[in-house]
């Protein structure tokens, strides 16, 4: 596995296209997020900001490279030749995307980091940490059911529109109106009970207990993410 993973690292860095758009761009729209954070505190709360920027690196960082990566080997049967090897199935995921998946939270976290410096710190940081890491699993689980329908990489610029859009928007949704008004539709949501619980940590007045309670949409997002993958994914190119 991790002679797969620091394989896969190397070509995560050797691919110019996937280092800009999937690592270097939302860390520069997060960064624009977090330099102007006094406007959009405004509208809404510095939870909300960290929500966006969570959301913004886990799916286009995250998510969509994740999706491109696997579409990737599978069309150059890599994946097909990787299945040959003592490995087993969930090692060679795991070594797939654990490189990406570890950007991902470095980023997140250092982001995260600035964000509590410039602006003010978490209320609840362990109930943060758990926000994060609730919100990668459900993205690596869609990732995986996504790249059952990914032909190719170039078809994954298209496969992971919907879902990368639809987590921003509900996030957006979400962080700035709140969930006083359609709330069980807001949580059920992608990202919805994430965006909330994320909101909860950061700016507190909330529970811990009240707030756990929102793990259970996003968790139940992951157990069907995995069910879709296990059904989805495939192995070798359609033939």
């Amino acid at each position: 596995m991790l002679a797969i993973a620091r394989s896969e690292l190397i070509q995560l860095f050797r691919n110019r296209l996937v280092l800009v758009t999937g690592l270097i761009i939302p860390v520069f729209v997060s960064a624009f997020f977090v330099y102007r954070h006094e406007i959009f505190a405004e509208a809404a709360s510095l939870g909300y900001i960290a929500a966006i920027v969570m959301f913004t690196v886990m799916a286009f960082g995250l998510y969509t490279t994740a999706v491109t990566t696997l579409a990737s080997r599978r069309q150059n049967l890599f994946l097909k030749r990787l299945r040959s090897t003592a490995e087993g199935d969930v090692g060679i995921l795991t070594g797939l995307l654990l490189p990406v998946t570890v950007i991902a939270v470095v980023q997140v976290t250092a982001i995260l980091i600035v964000l509590g410096v410039v602006a003010s710190e978490p209320a609840q940081a362990a109930l943060l940490v758990v926000a994060v890491l609730a919100t990668l699993a459900m993205m690596v689980g869609l990732a995986l059911a996504t790249a059952g329908l990914t032909n190719s990489p170039e078809h994954a610029q298209v496969t992971t529109l919907p879902i990368s859009l639809s987590v921003i928007a509900v996030s957006s949704w979400v962080g700035i109106s709140g969930t006083e008004d359609l709330a069980p539709l807001k949580r059920i949501l992608p990202g919805g009970s994430a965006t909330e619980l994320v909101v909860n940590a950061w700016d507190g007045g909330v529970a811990v207990a009240d707030s756990l309670i929102l793990l259970v949409p996003t968790l139940s997002w992951v157990v069907v993410a995995v069910a879709l993958a296990s059904r989805m994914f495939r192995w070798e190119p359609r033939r």
